[in-house]
């Protein structure tokens, strides 16, 4: 796999951002502790099927303290959908244990601390650091992996590895909304199984070896 070089990599951020300028998560909040909620129920689940349990769950309890005050019981009822529902629901109540113990209610800021949170590991804490804090991170998910590997941007065989070689690879303009533009340049068009080779914009700047007889 040829890696992208750096003229290649500036010219496809500067088409991502072009086509979508101000990138956001889809998920759904209203506040910072919803969103922390949201990306740990995500974990092997859709964000269409998280939104769905949340915009049922966060009207009755949007804060740690109403989540500690719902309980682990009927959290379930709420998050019964999801994927590993059973240890989402344990974790989170664990972590709004200690968020309101020892963080006030308040999402920390650092990602030692978020990372102490139980059911909050470097995804999570990359996502939330981005979102919440503007932070350029990057939370390597299925989709970045593909990418990052698929295109040449960043080839690795895990996902720190992808990650590592993404932060280094991105021009620093682009890094605060890389992983958003990654995320869903994989989720609705350099797709797992059936890529969109044939309207991909980027499709001049990846090495892909299969590219080709994909957009014939």
């Amino acid at each position: 796999m040829l890696r992208m070089n750096a003229a290649e990599i500036q010219r496809f951020f500067e088409t991502l951002q072009a086509a979508n300028p101000e990138p956001v998560t889809e998920l759904n909040y209203s506040n910072d502790f919803e969103l922390l909620a949201a990306v740990m129920l995500s974990a092997q689940s859709t964000d269409v099927g998280v939104n769905k349990a949340t915009k049922k769950l966060f009207p009755v309890a949007n804060t740690p303290a109403a989540m500690l005050e719902l309980g682990e019981d009927r959290l379930k009822t709420y998050i019964s959908s999801l994927g590993l529902y059973n240890s989402k629901a344990k974790h989170l109540i664990k972590a709004c244990a200690i968020l309101v113990r020892e963080h006030h209610g308040k999402i920390p800021k650092t990602r030692r601390e978020l990372e102490a949170l139980p059911g909050v590991g470097r995804k999570t804490a990359n996502v939330v650091l981005n979102v919440l804090f503007d932070e350029p991170t990057m939370a390597v998910d299925t989709h970045i992996f593909r990418v990052g590997n698929r295109t040449g941007l960043a080839p690795g065989k895990t996902p720190l590895e992808v990650e590592k070689g993404l932060l280094k690879a991105i021009p620093k303009p682009f890094m605060q909304h890389a992983h958003h533009w990654l995320i869903l340049h994989g989720r609705y068009t350099c797709t797992a199984r059936k890529p969109k080779c044939h309207a991909c914009p980027v499709a001049a700047e990846c090495h892909w070896p299969e590219k080709t007889s994909a957009i014939a």
